[in-house]
């Protein structure tokens, strides 16, 4: 994929502190750090700003060269390290200080000495112990250089680190840091985060989408841990598709890493412009997709229903029917847009693009306030309006108050206690004349001025009974 940063991967075999130094000098917790191996496994972007530079970091999983008695998990980290290093222009090597050079270190080493690339000897875990150069000591028979020792975890030795290796980058395309104006909402990259149960075909649709294997994919439930962002262009806009954990009840969370997993999936939700909820053709919705879909709802996201592995019901399974039963069992966000798509086989996958742009671009649309006192005119003669604390509702006018989500304000005489029933038909009426398939927000506001005229009134009445009795 081309990009305008120059490129940083992180390598290494498994537990020497890699996720623990993205982390550091992406200055946030984005890949997961557990004290067990094997926890990163596929390439993990970020972009960030190193000493006055744009850059992109990327982390990988441990990586193990030996091809003899690996699993075919192994034997996918270990590919996707070594797309990281054939895209990087930097590689940052990183050992463990504590236990010293190992064989497989050494095997890294080979590998990275045949690759040609620029490569930093990164020693973690020294932990600001006075006899630092003597535990990097040994690292220099790899031949790469001087190594640096660091404490990824205590932030030690970064200064050092930095100061030699951002000027090993080749030049950016991206203008510096001071010259980058603010992107209005409406321009940025749009966040698509792929989310489900495990094993539905989430990072299958990635892979489709970005027409490279950049994530693993696996029939293995529980492949994918971290989330993982990846993008793309598509259609003249930038997108960035975050691949995210399989997301099940919490009593099927057995595994500690598991349970960081499911929360990451969760925030990933939580950060993204459109959610696409993938639900497996082959299985029924399940009360897991309703819990997925309330929360995209609740958090004001659009939401497209997609429905993977259509090559293998179609035929026995009419898309109507189906459609039909989704809607029903989802029924509170059958605003959202579904399409049926194979991953596998690439069919429609593009078609989750162009809804997710179309989505985007409704959260940020903005109607104007004499179309929207129209709706209410359409409103309030279709409708009866209800009587809300022993009096009738009267809706003076509406106006728009915000975008992504998109909220309405509607000014009433009374706005307490008013029927849900009747704030999901104007919200169903607001849908219908704008064409909205992504969250409304309504809000009932008394209309300002309200309580001074309510106290007029009660001054009016006052006097009028004063009157009367004086007469």
């Amino acid at each position: 994929m081309k990009r305008g940063r120059p490129l940083i991967a992180i390598v290494g075999r498994p537990n020497v502190g890699k996720s623990t130094m993205f982390n550091r000098l992406i200055r946030r917790k984005r890949a997961i750090v557990e004290d067990m191996p094997g926890v990163t496994r596929d390439r993990h972007y970020a972009d960030v700003e190193l000493e006055g530079r744009l850059v992109t970091v990327v982390d990988t999983g441990g990586f193990i060269p030996d091809e003899k008695h690996e699993d075919p998990m192994a034997r996918y980290i270990r590919q996707q390290a070594q797309a990281a290093v054939e895209e990087a222009d930097l590689v940052l090597f990183v050992c463990d200080a504590r236990t010293g050079p190992t064989n497989v270190d050494q095997e890294v080493a080979k590998y990275l000495r045949q690759s040609s690339k620029p490569v930093i000897l990164v020693i973690n875990k020294t932990d600001g112990r006075a006899d630092a150069e003597e535990m990097v000591a040994d690292f220099h028979r790899f031949g790469l250089g001087r190594p640096f020792p660091v404490s990824a975890e205590h932030n030690e030795g970064f200064i050092d680190l930095l100061e030699f290796a951002i000027p090993k980058l080749p030049p950016s395309d991206v203008e510096p840091v001071e010259a980058i104006e603010d992107v209005p909402d409406e321009d940025r990259a749009i966040r698509v985060a792929i989310v489900g149960r495990p094993n539905v075909g989430k990072s299958t649709l990635v892979n489709a989408l970005l027409g490279e294997e950049r994530v693993i994919s696996s029939p293995v439930a529980g492949t994918t841990r971290d989330p993982i962002d990846s993008e793309l262009e598509f259609m003249g806009r930038k997108f960035v598709l975050t691949d995210t954990a399989g997301i099940r009840r919490k009593s099927s969370i057995t595994q500690r890493v598991e349970g960081f997993s499911v929360l990451g999936a969760l925030r990933a939700a939580e950060d993204s412009d459109v959610a696409v909820l993938l639900i497996d053709a082959t299985e029924p919705a399940v009360d897991q997709d309703r819990k997925i879909a309330a929360l995209a709802e609740a958090k004001g996201r659009a939401l497209i229903i997609c429905v993977n592995k259509w090559d293998l019901v179609r035929g026995t399974s009419k898309e109507e029917s189906f459609r039909a039963e989704v809607k029903w069992y989802l029924d509170w966000v059958d605003w959202a847009p579904m399409v049926f798509i194979s991953a596998k086989t690439g069919e429609k996958v593009k078609k989750v693009l162009e809804i997710a742009l179309e989505l985007f671009q409704q959260q940020y649309f903005r109607a104007k306030t004499n179309q929207l006192n129209k709706i209410v005119e359409h409103v309030t003669s279709e409708h009866s309006l209800p009587i809300v604390g022993g009096k009738q509702l009267r809706i003076y006018y509406s106006a728009q108050v915000a975008t992504a989500p998109l909220a309405f304000t509607m000014m009433v005489n009374q706005p307490k206690g008013i029927p849900d029933r009747y704030a999901r038909y104007v919200i169903g009426y607001l849908r219908k004349a704008f064409h909205l398939k992504v969250p409304v927000r309504l809000f009932w506001r008394e209309r300002p001025g309200q309580e001074k005229r309510k106290a007029a009134g009660k001054r009016f009445k006052a006097r009028e009974m004063s009157k009367r009795r004086g007469e």
